[in-house]
């Protein structure tokens, strides 16, 4: 069985070989770095961390038969406020045209911008290589399950969600798109100027220069990563996007990686998700999600005990008015008695966790690219 369940301190070693498989903003492969997460997260799922600033939540995905942590995921309550912006390069495209000429051309352009507005992040998420494409979908059910956990404390999070999709790297972690654009103002290499971010923003507010930038300065190689996403970042954007997740005009300016947007209460996971009550066991039920008797339904369930903190999991479910039945497995991984509140999402109702991907004139990334110039790819923890 696979239990997605809050991170403990005992996870630092495990999660520090997650993060070197796969560079990522929100989880760098810094011991320090993710065993000060892990703290914020301890004291957020315990209701200690006050400021919003300070909240974010990190899951890990268990295998409950070795006991071995196989990925993590994360949602952060507020990703920037007075003093801590949100950094990103805003993309456009500028049409030229001379008239004695009588024809034109068309550009794509960066600038650098900043936002204090607040919005909550999902990031983080990372996969063990051994467990892709795992029949359970174990990829999914690390994404799915932060906004599980956004709905069942939806006052915790703010009224936009962002995603910041990572940018394709080299096989040594660095990016032609730093190198040929950030580096010029910034000199440092991508991996410390990342770093670096973790802990200070002013060293970018005080050193990127403000105005509007023609990317076709730039080498082709380089042009052509912004807006891309790396390859391991393919199927979590495709999922992030039939949760109405889409590209917003941003992109890093670390990597040009682009970074997806959604009003939080239009997301079908939050829409479906609703606090029940465990009415016990369902008679004759397994605990793989596959096993079935007549009513049930997939679903994901979460429960909250003073033994376990936060643990859930894809299951069969049989709702019956604002009473759920569960398999007796997975309810004792839980660790849901009857009576106890379990969080309950219908993966197989028009709100689940199949929501319609949304087509806008932002979310095509080739409509911002260069005339003369192959778009770059529309393709994204």
């Amino acid at each position: 069985m696979f239990i997605v369940r809050q991170a403990v301190t005992d996870d630092v070693p495990t999660l520090l070989k997650l993060a070197r498989m796969v560079h990522f903003i929100n989880l760098p492969a810094d011991r320090d770095i993710i065993g000060a997460k892990i703290t914020r997260s301890r004291k957020s799922f315990a209701g200690q961390a006050k400021d919003p600033h300070e909240r974010q939540f990190m899951f890990v995905l268990e295998d409950t038969e070795s006991g071995a942590v196989i990925g993590t995921s994360a949602v952060l309550c507020c990703v920037s406020w007075a003093g801590w912006p949100h950094v990103f390069l805003r993309v456009r495209r500028r049409s030229y045209f001379s008239e004695d000429l009588q024809q034109g051309t068309a550009h794509t352009t960066v600038q650098f911008e900043t936002d204090e507005s607040g919005p909550s992040e999902v990031g983080g998420l990372i996969l063990s290589p051994g467990y892709r494409g795992h029949r359970e979908r174990l990829g999914s059910l690390l994404s799915l399950i932060r906004l599980h956990y956004v709905a069942l404390h939806r006052d915790q999070f703010g009224d936009r969600m962002l995603a910041e999709m990572m940018g394709p790297l080299s096989p040594d972690s660095h990016t032609l798109l730093w190198e040929y654009l950030g580096r010029r103002f910034i000199n440092l290499s991508y991996q410390e100027a990342d770093l670096f971010c973790q802990r200070s923003k002013e060293f970018m507010t005080a050193l990127w220069p403000r105005d509007e930038m023609h990317v076709s300065v730039l080498p082709a190689e380089a042009r052509a990563l912004i807006g891309k996403v790396g390859e391991e970042t393919v199927a979590a954007k495709a999922m992030l996007e039939r949760q109405g997740f889409a590209f917003n005009g941003c992109v890093d300016p670390f990597d040009g990686g682009p970074h997806l947007e959604v009003k939080t209460s239009d997301i079908p996971i939050v829409k479906a998700t609703r606090s029940m009550e465990f009415g016990g066991a369902i008679e004759g039920a397994g605990a793989t999600v596959g096993a079935h008797t007549p009513g049930t339904r997939e679903g994901l369930v979460s429960c909250r005990s003073k033994e376990h903190g936060f643990r859930a999991t894809r299951s069969p479910i049989v709702i019956e008015g604002e009473i759920v039945r569960l398999p007796e497995a997975i309810a004792e991984a839980l660790g849901a008695r009857k009576g106890s509140a379990v969080g309950v999402t219908p993966l197989d109702s028009p709100a689940g966790g199949q929501g319609k991907r949304r087509k806008t004139a932002a979310t095509s990334l080739s409509a911002l690219s260069e005339v003369g110039q192959a778009p770059p790819p529309a393709s994204h923890g």
